[in-house]
């Protein structure tokens, strides 16, 4: 797989020269932890998807500095005594995680790396690029999922996806609910189930529009989807698709669908279906595809529109309109000191030392729209307080909390297993159902509150007051 045979320099800059003066003034080894976390939900959603965590932990139980690594750096003039300890290279710390699929939440931690300021740093720009890019499709394809209900979803999109950026936008759409991806490669490497039609280009190369179509039918017989909008839909397109559906039908095979890439969506699909059916071809399936998000395709659902396999491609996996997830990674422990990073902005001020995020849920087991974030060690939680506005609290005593940080990864070795896109995706959709609907909606949706405890609302307050710069 790509993604696993990248080394160490997929990096910034600015992490390998810190790396230096950390090894050159004998702080490499200290002992740090770091949070993940993200401030703003995309698509002024109610909620996001955590994507990219197996991705990450299989990168890093390979990740290392070649020998090219080491002559390119020495090159660009770093200090050969730190170039060569860099020969040694391996992450060997370990990573407590929320579970890939789950649904997140601005400001709490997702993801906690313990390991050395060394190991720590060189990993911040991996995991970040994955982690964000991952999320920010995966919670697309979720909303998308939202709207289209039970019907089947495949990601159109490597065309158009940002370079190889594309495959792990095709492992996300998995994960945020879709069911195929058009992307061979990432078929391949993550066992997708992968789909497809054909362009208008095959159709242009013949004389004849059934020609064309008769084939491609003799060329995939067992899964044949036919364009029908090259000429025209409805008086050619998709009367010769009944002419070889009946062929196919002739030999003992049958038209999975036809596909309508253009036009008037809603009123192609209804006179498709009635002329498909009229032909007594009621099985084969209608797709589309043409520049769908989740607002065309709940447009289309509103209208009742008979289209039974949606092609999302462009909006999908570039993450339209916001095209990146506000992920990042923050210090908060080192060598046993907690550590703050402060701000005139209360909500940008981090949250020091090691922690847990516990979800809660309510007496029916569904989702109580609120996650609690304590200190590590905190077993019992009474009250959680707004962490940004403090006379906002909440009485969370009798309430059901249940941890969500575990390790996943631990001395180069990965803890979870290897599990499959289907599960992790099954996961998904089962954390999304016990989400209240007012946290899905799309316009105005609940705020999910999250809270701090108290003891950890006490120590940031006075990491706040000793590290404030005393004014005059």
């Amino acid at each position: 797989m790509i993604l696993t045979n990248l080394t160490a320099t997929y990096t910034d800059l600015y992490q390998i020269t810190m790396g230096q003066v950390y090894f050159l003034k004998g702080a490499a080894n200290d002992r740090v932890v770091f949070d993940y976390f993200f401030r703003k939900i995309p698509f002024k959603g109610g909620y996001a998807i955590y994507a990219g965590l197996q991705d990450v932990l299989e990168i890093l139980q390979n990740l290392s500095f070649s020998a090219d690594d080491l002559e390119y750096l020495k090159s660009q003039g770093f200090n050969k005594d730190y170039v060569d300890s860099l020969k040694d290279f391996k992450f060997r710390g370990c990573i407590y995680s929320a579970p890939e699929g789950d649904l997140i939440f601005p400001t709490r931690p997702i993801l906690r790396v313990e390991a050395t300021m060394l190991e720590a740093q060189l990993i911040e720009t991996v995991l970040l690029n994955i982690i964000n890019f991952q999320s920010l499709i995966a919670t697309k394809a979720a909303r998308v999922k939202q709207v289209a209900k039970d019907k089947i979803l495949s990601d159109f999109g490597l065309r158009r996806s940002h370079a190889l950026g594309g495959l792990s936008a095709s492992r996300a759409t998995i994960i945020g609910g879709f069911n195929s991806t058009s992307n061979v490669l990432a078929g391949k490497d993550y066992d997708i189930p992968i789909a497809g039609t054909m362009a208008h280009s095959f159709i242009q190369s013949y004389d004849d529009e059934l020609a064309a179509f008769r084939d491609f039918a003799e060329g995939r017989p067992d899964d044949c989807i036919l364009l029908v909008d090259t000429y025209d839909t409805l008086k050619s397109g998709v009367p010769n698709a009944i002419t070889v559906g009946k062929e196919m039908e002739a030999k003992g095979k049958k038209l999975v669908a036809i596909r309508l890439d253009s036009g008037d969506l809603a009123y192609l699909a209804k006179k498709a279906r009635k002329m498909l059916d009229d032909a007594g071809l009621p099985y084969v399936k209608i797709a589309a595809s043409n520049q769908l998000d989740e607002y065309v395709i709940k447009s289309l659902m509103d209208q009742q529109a008979p289209i039974d396999i949606y092609g999302v491609g462009t909006n999908l996996v570039t993450g339209q309109p916001d095209a990146a997830f506000d992920g990042v990674y923050k210090l908060c422990l080192s060598n046993d000191q907690p550590r703050i990073k402060l701000s005139e902005n209360l909500s940008k001020t981090t949250l020091p030392d090691r922690k847990q995020v516990w979800r809660l849920y309510d007496q029916d087991g569904f989702l109580f729209g609120a996650d609690a974030i304590s200190l590590y060690d905190e077993t019992d939680i009474d009250v959680m307080h707004h962490a940004y506005e403090p006379h906002k609290q909440l009485d969370i005593r009798n309430i059901t909390k249940k941890p969500l940080l575990k390790k996943v990864f631990d001395n180069g070795e990965i803890l979870t297993g290897s599990p499959s896109l289907s599960d992790i995706s099954k996961y998904s959709q089962e954390q999304l159902s016990l989400l209240p609907d007012e946290y899905k909606r799309f316009e105005y949706p609940h705020n999910y509150k999250i809270g701090i405890s108290s003891k950890l609302r006490a120590l940031r307050n006075d990491l706040r007051e000793k590290y404030k710069v005393k004014k005059g």
